[in-house]
């Protein structure tokens, strides 16, 4: 069931008859109806239980449709509430009045049922993105306000707080607040181990899914991976659409860098396995490919003043990316350093390692030797 057949619906008639058959339609179709006969009614239910969408009579004593949209709109809580009209009146003059009095569409009598479901469908689709926008912009609001406190106990560090809105890491975030580390923003060169994922079939998907679905997905995606990289302590340079990259040792220093990174990415198609059962009983197949690499970069601040990421520069994680790359849905393919430093810690146990052979990148002239990590992906 989607969020649309979920949505609250209101029907607005003095004619029972016409209101019962309307809210049966809905209802049938999973959505969930109120009803209300008369104009006065309407605009109390509206404020007791708001609707994310209003079928409204035209003719009905007392206050008519018209009035009704007409202090609905004056409302400013219910700016974008969609109103559909419905009447039995003359088609062209009764389409003015409504869009005049604020209405969103028009429905003539007697209702066509496809008609009516596809309107319906359509105002929904709006206001479901319409929602999403404002609950983002309450998000920003709250984080907004976290930075503002932070900025008051932290006078010394204002500066560099303001720079805070652009960073993804609590880590980076903790370290340029507590100013007991080096300025992380300044250019400085560490050996860093870098995490890069992306989704196998999400192109395919993006040309047949409505972007409802496209966000919906993402946002199941990224809130699973981004916990587990939470989790682990890691920084997330960046995300884009399906892609997200993870780099360890930096600005924080762990001395388990590959160990580290590699739990977490077993954890990380843990999760895909699971959310990848969900997609597919909904028509999605994706899967996701990891690479891992490790090597020397050089990070800090990338950006000009009011717009600042922090960001690895280095071959490293070109090579991640391309491993990546070429790693099938469901697998993890790790650098020649990566099984290297594994074997040094004496952890080459704890995961199945086989070698994959010597791949040819692009951006690389030479073979790279990679290796197929295999842990357990039923936890």
């Amino acid at each position: 069931m989607n969020a649309q057949e979920n949505a609250h619906i209101l029907v607005v008639d003095d004619v029972d008859k016409n209101v019962r058959l309307l809210a049966d339609i809905l209802t049938a179709r999973g959505y969930r109806t109120s009803t209300a006969a008369s104009g006065e009614e309407a605009l109390a239910r509206i404020a007791d239980d708001p609707p994310d969408l209003v079928l409204l009579d035209v003719m009905m004593p007392g206050m008519n449709g018209y009035d009704v949209c007409r202090a609905i709109r004056a409302d400013p809580a219910q700016a974008v509430l969609p109103v559909v009209l419905v009447t039995a009146l003359n088609p062209e003059q009764e389409r003015v009045n409504g869009l005049n009095a604020g209405a969103d569409d028009f429905l003539s009598k007697p209702i066509h049922q496809a008609e009516l479901l596809a309107r319906v469908r359509s105002l929904l689709r709006v206001k479901t993105l319409y929602d999403e926008v404002q609950r983002q912009r309450a998000e920003l609001l709250a984080w907004n306000r976290t930075l503002e406190q932070r900025v008051a106990e932290s006078v010394q560090q204002l500066e560099r707080v303001g720079q805070l809105k652009r960073f993804f890491s609590p880590q980076l975030a903790q370290a340029i607040i507590a100013g007991g580390a080096d300025d992380p923003l300044r250019s400085h060169r560490r050996e860093i181990t870098v995490v890069f994922l992306d989704l196998r079939g999400f192109t395919a998907f993006t040309e047949t899914a409505d972007p409802e679905e496209v966000m919906a997905v993402l946002a199941q995606y990224h809130a699973a991976m981004g916990r587990l990289v939470l989790d682990h302590q890691g920084t997330l340079e960046r995300f884009s659409g399906d892609g997200m990259m993870i780099f360890f040792n930096d600005p924080q220093p762990v001395d388990d860098a590959p160990a580290r990174a590699l739990r977490m990415a077993v954890q990380m198609q843990r999760e895909m396995t699971a959310l990848s059962g969900q997609w597919r009983r909904r028509g999605y197949d994706l899967h996701m490919g990891v690479g891992i690499a490790q090597g020397f970069a050089t990070l800090g601040g990338i950006g000009f003043d009011g717009r600042i990421d922090y960001g690895a520069i280095g071959t490293v994680t070109n090579l991640a990316a391309r491993l990546c790359g070429e790693a099938a849905g469901g697998e993890i393919l790790v650098s020649q350093r990566i099984k290297a430093a594994l074997q040094d810690m004496a952890l080459e146990a704890e995961w199945s390692i086989e070698a994959v052979g010597e791949l040819e990148l692009k951006g690389f002239h030479r073979k790279v030797a990679a290796w197929r990590v295999f842990g357990d992906l039923d936890g």
